[in-house]
Formats: C-alpha cells, sequence, structure tokens
C-alpha cells in the first residue's frame, strides 16, 4: 500500500508540472485575448471620419489603419488558437496521469474492496482520496479549456466593450480552477507538506 501511495505522489507532482504549464500559459493567453480586444475595441474610433482630423483629407490612410488593425487582429486570433491547442494538450496529459493512475491501482491489486480504497494509513490518504483528487484536477482544467474555447469562439468585430471587459475578467478569474480547493487536494496527498 505504501508503494502504490509512492506512485501516487508522483502521479501528483507530474500533475502539478502540468498545472504550472497551465500558468506560464494563461499568462500568454491573457496578453494575447487583451490585445485582440483591444484592437475589437478601436476599430469603431477607426471606422469615424470625425476621429482624423486634419488626416480626414487623405482617405487611403482610414483604410490603410484599418486593413492594419484587421491584419493584427488575424495574426492575434491565430497566435490565440495556437495557444488553445496547448491548452488542450495540458487537458489531454492530466486525463492520461488520471487514467494512469486507475491503471496502477489494477495493476498493483488485483482485488481491492471497498473496504481498502477508503482505508487511510495514519492520517495519510486514502487510493480514492489520490483517485478522485486526480479526476477532479483533470475535469477542472477540462471545464476550465471549454470556458475559453467558448470566450475565444464569441469574440468578433460586433463585440461590445462591456463584452470584452467581461470576457477579460472571466478569463482572468478562471473559475473552474479554484486555488484553494486545488491546494485542498495537495494538502490531502502530501500529508508531509511536500508537493
Amino acid at each position: 500500500m505504501e508503494r502504490l501511495m509512492k506512485k501516487y505522489q508522483s502521479k501528483y507532482k507530474r500533475a502539478r508540472e502540468e498545472m504550472d504549464r497551465w500558468e506560464q500559459l494563461q499568462s500568454l493567453f491573457l496578453t494575447q485575448f487583451g490585445n485582440a480586444s483591444a484592437i475589437i475595441g478601436r476599430l469603431p474610433v477607426l471606422q469615424d471620419p470625425n476621429n482624423f482630423g486634419i488626416l480626414s483629407g487623405n482617405p487611403d490612410i482610414k483604410k490603410e489603419l484599418l486593413a492594419n488593425q484587421l491584419e493584427s487582429f488575424e495574426m492575434i486570433y491565430s497566435a490565440l488558437l495556437g495557444t488553445m491547442k496547448e491548452f488542450l494538450v495540458i487537458v489531454k496529459a492530466l486525463e492520461k496521469i488520471s487514467q494512469d493512475a486507475y491503471f496502477l491501482l489494477k495493476e498493483e491489486c488485483k482485488k481491492v474492496s471497498s473496504e481498502q480504497m477508503e482505508a487511510r494509513v495514519g492520517a495519510g490518504p486514502s487510493i480514492m482520496d489520490c483517485l478522485e483528487g486526480l479526476k477532479t484536477i483533470h475535469e477542472m482544467h477540462l471545464f476550465e479549456y471549454h470556458l475559453k474555447s467558448s470566450v475565444v469562439l464569441a469574440l468578433n468585430w460586433n463585440s461590445s466593450p462591456g463584452d470584452l471587459t467581461a470576457f477579460n475578467h472571466l478569463l482572468a478569474d478562471q473559475p473552474n480552477i479554484p486555488r484553494v480547493q486545488v491546494q485542498l487536494i495537495y494538502n490531502k496527498i502530501f500529508m508531509d507538506g511536500v508537493d
């Protein structure tokens, strides 16, 4: 049982590495999304001829500025989709870690009773705690990925300033990955404070 717990702890360390990668991507993602939102916010200003003052005598400048902004948006949006693909790689890695934990149980213990699944060694976690924790971490990231995907797909030229602000706040908050809950899972698995 102790050997199995050590293997589960190594799965949690691997999951932590994936979550650290997620956090690095989150920073990039927020920058990309903020840049795309800023461009969308500028489009109405660029379409209003009253905003060009002395330059309004040159009709090409309005077209060029608008074209440059649209081109920049397309590049940023493409990069944003690339970042989403990287988030999906992490979600799949967390899913594999969770599935491997279940497979490890089958491999290590051919017949485990429900009592053994719930049994604790001292104050340490049960096998079920280990399995459920990894499953929960995967699901949190999966749900957050789906939220991010929905917001990215909702981003368009007609997004209002209010929508853009709400999207940015929602993405920054990551409501599907409550840090306190994640830390509680790790505290339960690593009773000695090592994670």
